[in-house]
């Protein structure tokens, strides 16, 4: 059972689409029942502005993992794949590690993936991926304007944040975008 007064609460989102993706997260914190802050910035470039990273989970654990990825991304040249296979290898084995509460999308002009404390990578067979508490609604409502809709990656990305900010609870409006 989770404490009632951890920092919960997030809907991060990754669009590929017509050659560039677009990821977006959504700036609310809660703790509890209570909004302590709208403007949170849980999706940022790194490694030369060529890799975007947004994550979701216990804040503190998030950002832990957010510097051993961008450590692992400077031992590895800013090669993704193996950044994330090495952390996600981290992540699973070290005692301190599996105990953080997080998880993470990373992009860059190629590569999609999901990285979680289970040892998970996952690359998306349709370029969309969500993760948080309103990920799965942001995902679905994706999906479904990737398939039917001529909008771009960041107007997708943008009209999905929306529909989850709509359902979910712990999700706001109050968007950060960056495109590759």
């Amino acid at each position: 059972m989770s404490n009632p007064l951890d920092f919960r609460g997030t809907t991060i989102l990754a669009v590929r689409k017509d050659g560039k993706t677009a990821i977006a997260g959504d700036g609310q914190v809660t703790l509890g029942n209570t909004v302590v802050k709208h403007t949170a910035q849980k999706v940022r470039k790194i490694y030369h502005d060529k890799i975007v990273v947004g994550f979701a989970g216990a804040t503190a654990d998030a950002l832990n993992l957010f510097d051993k990825f961008e450590g692992k991304l400077e031992q590895y040249n800013g090669n993704l794949t193996r950044a994330a296979v090495e952390l996600a290898r981290d992540w699973r084995t070290d005692k301190y590690l599996r105990k953080l509460e997080a998880m993470m999308i990373a992009v860059d002009d190629q590569r999609m993936f999901l990285i979680s404390g289970n040892g998970d990578i996952i690359e998306p067979d349709e370029g969309v991926i969500g993760i948080g508490s309103g990920g799965a609604f942001a995902q679905a409502a994706a999906t479904g304007l990737i398939r039917h809709s001529d909008l771009d990656a960041s107007a997708i990305a943008k009209a999905a944040m929306d529909v989850a900010a709509s359902i979910c609870i712990y999700t706001n409006q109050v968007v950060t975008l960056h495109e590759i």
